[in-house]
């Protein structure tokens, strides 16, 4: 009996034998024929969307291109999903799409509807993570924890909570798994919100730093869920993303998809511990980085900045309808024209532009103020004439431009003020130390000359400031006008200090610049040299420290 049992025993192993050859025959076949066995490469892509700012039609977009600047329409929500969908199509069940933030501010759509138009459209666009932006708080808490939890998808951010129970508002964190591939996405918006923003947007809302905390996080993630891949999803703009690639902080994460600064970095910035991306803003374009594994291991990346091009990407049908929808009680008002331009109208250099000429030439016709001022940030879609005819300037527009619309403010602040606080400012701009960075975009102003150094230090920019013709006097006083900052002292103007004799208009700033348009249009704003640096030159439209990046 038991002579009988090795027998039985002894052909039941060698029948597993047979079965086991014949299964590894058969894979073998399999990857002549490019099947995928373990051995094989896995390739996993990674689509990214940042700053669309409530931007949901193609619109023009300017590129940089031969020394010239050259505009060319791109985006679109609708666009950007037949996109999505091709790349799934290219690539199914190992692609993923993840979105940094400054989905639902920049647009009077958006503005008008306090976000609420992208809700639905950006829950059918197919994302699987997201995290909030500096502009989600823009219509207050609750109204960005409403929208963005409508979204039905992964929202993540590790550093926002609420300020009086100290409970996180959002996960910190969420994980893909990809034919057991395990990938980790860290959200990180900006801390420095309440300072950028004005302060009453983000009421009730907390932020932590880039600090030990997050380093023992990012580190403790890595191992506790086996991650294989780990991304940091951050909004906290260029010059700090390439930072803390070089930060400590990153030690154990791979990639820091940035967002923020409107960049459009077409070849991933490498750091000590992650290399970078940042792909642009409006919607206009689309990052792909595609991983490349081998046994669960990665062995090399590719990386591609995608142009949304209309005639590439036609619109989806069922976004575009959903598009349509979300607008329509908006689009009356919205779509009037109030005024036309002879010259294209941009913001997308580092110092000076023709359309932060305008709004400030027409706030300084307004108000009769000496100075005024406009925050300096690369916004809004270019106004392009064509065929030789005045391009029309609609309600719309006056949005992607202005795209909060405060109360006009005025006040009287000496010489020595104003050079002082122009020096702040220059540094916040210029600074060598990415980390005392806000933007990287000068102020923009009518009614002052400015020659300045950017690669000075710090409080020794300025060479020279001409008002009314003449040298800016330290102990004369200047009237100036800024818009209304909800939530800051009322002696203060556009991050300015102690200013005297404040007067709160009774109209707003887009009120201002209607009321000039219909005065004056056409308007031809140009660059004037209103701020100039030798060092930038007339076209800098990015300064990026220990880095080779230029925008284009």
């Amino acid at each position: 009996m038991t002579h009988k049992k090795s027998i039985l025993k002894t052909v039941f192993v060698l029948a597993i034998l047979v079965a086991t050859l014949s299964c590894n025959l058969e894979n073998k076949n399999k990857t002549a024929d490019n099947s995928t066995t373990k051995n094989d490469t896995l390739s996993i892509t990674i689509l990214q969307t940042a700053d669309i700012h409530g931007q949901m039609d193609t619109h023009p977009e300017l590129f940089w291109e031969d020394e010239k600047i050259v505009f060319k329409n791109r985006g679109g929500l609708a666009n950007i999903k037949t996109l999505f969908d091709k790349e799934r199509e290219a690539n199914p069940n190992r692609t993923l799409i993840v979105d940094g933030g400054d989905l639902i501010q920049g647009s009077g759509y958006a503005a008008l509807s306090e976000g609420k138009v992208m809700q639905d459209v950006i829950k059918n666009m197919g994302y699987d993570v997201i995290i909030p932006g500096n502009w989600e708080v823009v219509y207050g808490k609750d109204m960005m924890l409403e929208i963005m939890k409508g979204y039905e998808t992964n929202v993540i951010v590790q550093n926002m909570f609420n300020d009086d129970d100290e409970k996180p508002l959002f996960p910190a964190y969420a994980v893909k798994e990809i034919e057991g591939v395990r990938l980790g996405f860290v959200g990180i918006n900006d801390p420095d919100v309440p300072v950028r923003q004005n302060p009453i947007f983000s009421k009730g809302i907390g932020f932590s730093g880039l600090d030990d905390e997050l380093k023992k996080m990012v580190d403790d993630i890595k191992v506790k869920e086996k991650i294989d891949v780990l991304f940091l999803v951050t909004h906290i703009g260029i010059f700090k993303q390439v930072e803390l690639a070089n930060n400590p902080i990153a030690e154990h994460a791979d990639y820091v998809l940035g967002n923020d600064t409107h960049e459009r970095v077409r070849e991933m910035i490498q750091g000590k511990y992650a290399k970078v991306t940042e792909p642009g803003a409006f919607g206009s374009f689309v990052g792909k980085l595609t991983l490349h594994f081998v046994n669960g291991k990665l062995v090399g990346d590719d990386y591609d900045l995608i142009d949304v091009d209309p005639e590439v990407y036609p619109a989806d049908k069922t976004i575009q309808a959903l598009v349509d929808t979300e607008k329509a009680p908006y689009k009356e008002n919205l779509e009037t024209i109030v005024g036309y331009t002879n010259t294209p109208i941009y913001r997308y250099l580092t110092v000076e532009n023709p359309m932060d000429n305008m709004i400030t030439d027409a706030a300084r016709w307004k108000t009769g103020a000496d100075i005024s001022i406009s925050n300096g940030f690369r916004f809004g879609n270019p106004i392009v004439p064509a065929d030789g005819k005045p391009a029309p300037i609609t309600r719309a527009n006056l949005w992607n431009l202005l795209p909060v619309n405060e109360p006009v403010k005025t006040g009287k602040a000496t010489g020595k003020q104003i050079k002082d606080w122009l020096e702040k400012e220059m540094h916040n701009a210029f600074s060598e130390d990415p980390t005392e960075r806000f933007g990287g975009w000068l102020v923009r102003f009518s009614g002052m000359k400015v020659d300045f150094n950017s690669q000075n230090e710090r409080g020794k920019r300025i060479k020279s400031i001409i008002v009314k013709g003449e040298e800016m006097q330290d102990d004369a006083y200047y009237t100036i006008s800024a818009c209304v900052r909800p939530g800051d002292p009322i002696d203060n103007l556009c991050r300015m200090a102690n200013v005297k004799d404040v007067e709160v208009k009774d109209y707003t700033i887009h009120e201002a610049v209607e009321e000039y348009l219909k005065k004056n249009s056409p308007v031809s704003p140009t660059l004037e040299g209103r701020a100039y640096c030798d060092y930038l030159g007339e076209y800098s439209f990015s300064t990026v420290p220990q880095t080779d990046y230029e925008f284009h």
